[in-house]
């Protein structure tokens, strides 16, 4: 199951004739692709409810949705502008899926990467530490549901599982929320590595290392086996993209 990060209504073109869904996701794509970039004006009210053959009412609440997610600010009399980039919520779940969709994807591996590399061995080691009895055993369910998968689709929810879970053990509910939002970069990045064909063989190894370090409650050992895990896998999706796949 998805987590909530991963759950929304700006992700595909909406079916039907809702037009607010299709505004909110077409105008914040055109922003994460650079088409409209910080500083730009959209398009004003009356070329957009033209464009779109919608209400100023519906066209409006768009626009508090964009505004919202930190990407335009509106202003009366000067418009709508794009705000700089800094001040875009980037783990916002629908900006995050815009800049998958909009960023190549070595850009892309490389951002998250780096994200990965600051983020998760730190907070395995915290959680080694930090850990209840029963927060290790929901880690080890998640890991025997990545031994149980019979594919690599299979694999994914309980893969997913394990990183959140370890965040969530950490005891503190902003980190557990940074690990929450970064779900869905996550499954991007393993969807894109489990193309190479030994997927589970090459997984199942690096996330027991990092579980039996957990269990073990030697924070130095969980950071470290985060840490090779992660180059190991930034080998695999260098692999999967100089083989020529196309990631999306």
């Amino acid at each position: 199951m998805s987590s909530p990060a991963e759950q929304s209504a700006y992700r595909q073109k909406p079916e039907g004739k809702s037009m607010h869904g299709r505004i909110v996701r077409e105008l914040g794509l055109r922003i994460l692709s650079g088409d409209l970039r910080p500083g730009d004006r959209l398009p004003n009210e009356g070329e957009l409810i033209t464009l779109y053959q919608v209400s100023r009412p519906v066209l409006r609440e768009a626009v508090r949705v964009l505004v919202a997610k930190g990407l335009v600010i509106s202003r009366q009399r000067s418009g709508s502008v794009v705000r700089p980039r800094n001040e875009w919520h980037l783990l916002d779940p629908d900006v995050l899926y815009w800049m998958i969709q909009t960023k190549p994807a070595p850009d892309f591996v490389h951002t998250l990467m780096t994200v990965r590399r600051v983020f998760e061995p730190a907070v395995a080691a915290l959680a080694a530490r930090a850990a209840s009895d029963e927060q290790l055993a929901s880690i080890a369910e998640a890991y025997a549901g990545m031994e149980a998968a019979g594919d690599k689709d299979e694999l994914l929810e309980p893969d997913l599982a394990f990183h959140r879970r370890i965040a969530e053990a950490t005891g503190n509910d902003l980190l557990a929320y940074i690990g929450n939002m970064l779900s869905l970069a996550l499954r991007e990045s393993i969807k894109l590595s489990s193309r190479l064909p030994n997927t589970h063989e090459l997984s199942l190894p690096r996330h027991k290392a990092i579980l039996t370090a957990l269990q073990s409650r030697d924070a130095l050992a969980a950071r470290h086996a985060t840490l090779v895990q992660l180059e190991e896998t930034v080998e695999d999706l260098s692999a999967v993209m100089s083989n020529g796949i196309d990631p999306k």
